[in-house]
């Protein structure tokens, strides 16, 4: 398999600029996912690093070797499509081999790597019927095995799951990841799905506006978001602009508890950011606990074993919303009109440099 590097990258349509100076580097077996809203490069990326489409500036290398200037059928890349593009008059089987008879294989040879591949995506009894008879989960596990049959350094895969339904899509992600492990591929994954992403990948790379603005673990994404749209894009929870004050951020009137704020001098315009999942809420009753926030649910959520439930702050000039989930039977106390109490462990939210939560 092979490392992939981006280094430089700089791409633009019409005078607008697509991506900006973009580097990131892969390791070889690794699973890296695209994440980020509609336009925001994503898929422009990646087509540079199959070699559809060059770069204005920067290079992409594979294994060491520079492939900037190669074209798409000279790097040793998989590539599958969100709309399957399998061949209509072949079989599973024949599509498989494909690329191993233009590689010119003898036939044996391309029969036994297709069956070998199509038993590895779950598929050997469906070897001799055409993409009209396969389901579209089928469909995409053909061409999943269409893209390993070249053997290639580099699997990419461009938002493969976004036109199957909820319950297929959960099932084939897990057989992706369950494949790119046995095979060992260096893997990129388009996706615009946050659970997607956090649920196959090594690592995930947002972006947004044509820039990288946070590559980790998906922990490391979810928990300690660098950037105030990845903490916004990623999962929910409510950010905030204010300025650090010891171990609170000040937001107009309020005092939020943030333990993190200390290691922002005092002054410094911050964000702060707290998951629902860390509220918690209890009816008003008395005096506002320091660092706590009173507030009117205004909206209860349903989602099975959790109710979440969007609260409206008391006393600020600018509207502010706190989400808090609960566990449902305990959220049917806080029905919209309640006024309650807000709270959190100071060590809960994250505070970022910079005031500004514009994306």
């Amino acid at each position: 398999m092979a490392t992939v590097d981006v280094e430089g990258v700089r791409k633009s349509y019409a005078g607008r600029e697509v991506l900006s100076e973009m580097d990131l580097r892969m390791a070889d077996g690794e699973l890296i996912c695209l994440l980020g809203p509609s336009g925001c490069g994503k898929t422009t990326l990646l087509r540079i690093i199959a070699g559809f489409v060059r770069p204005d500036a920067g290079r992409v290398v594979v294994g060491g070797a520079d492939v900037t200037r190669l074209s798409a059928s000279a790097r040793r890349v998989g590539m599958v499509f969100q709309s399957y593009s399998l061949f209509p008059n072949m079989t599973a089987l024949d599509n498989v081999r494909f690329g191993p008879r233009v590689a010119g294989l003898g036939k044996p040879e391309q029969i036994q790597r297709a069956r070998e591949l199509l038993d590895l995506v779950g598929l050997s009894a469906h070897e001799a019927k055409y993409p009209h008879q396969l389901s579209g989960g089928q469909q995409q596990r053909v061409a999943l095995a269409r893209a390993l049959a070249v053997r290639p350094q580099v699997l990419l895969l461009d938002e493969p799951l976004s036109a199957l339904d909820a319950k297929v899509r959960a099932q084939l992600r897990e057989e992706i990841r369950r494949i790119q492990r046995d095979t060992g591929v260096t893997t990129v994954l388009v996706t615009h799905d946050q659970e997607e992403a956090l649920s196959i990948a090594d690592r995930v790379a947002v972006m947004n506006g044509g820039r990288l603005l946070q590559v980790a673990s998906p922990a490391t994404i979810y928990r300690a978001p660098s950037h105030g749209f990845v903490a916004r894009f990623i999962g929910s929870g409510a950010v905030f602009s204010g300025v650090a004050e010891g171990g609170q951020v000040r937001v107009e009137h309020l005092s939020l508890a943030a333990r993190a704020a200390a290691e922002h001098a005092h002054g410094t315009p911050v964000q702060i950011f707290i998951r629902p999942e860390k509220v918690r809420l209890q009816a008003m009753g008395g005096a506002v606990p320091d660092g706590a926030v009173s507030g009117e649910v205004c909206e209860t959520i349903f989602l099975g074993a959790l109710t979440r439930v969007r609260l409206s702050v008391h006393g600020t000039q600018t509207p502010l919303n706190i989400w808090a989930d609960l566990a449902s039977e305990h959220a049917e106390a806080f029905q919209p009109g309640s006024h309650v109490v807000a709270q959190w462990d100071p060590d809960a939210p994250r505070v970022m440099a910079g005031g500004d939560t514009a994306d």
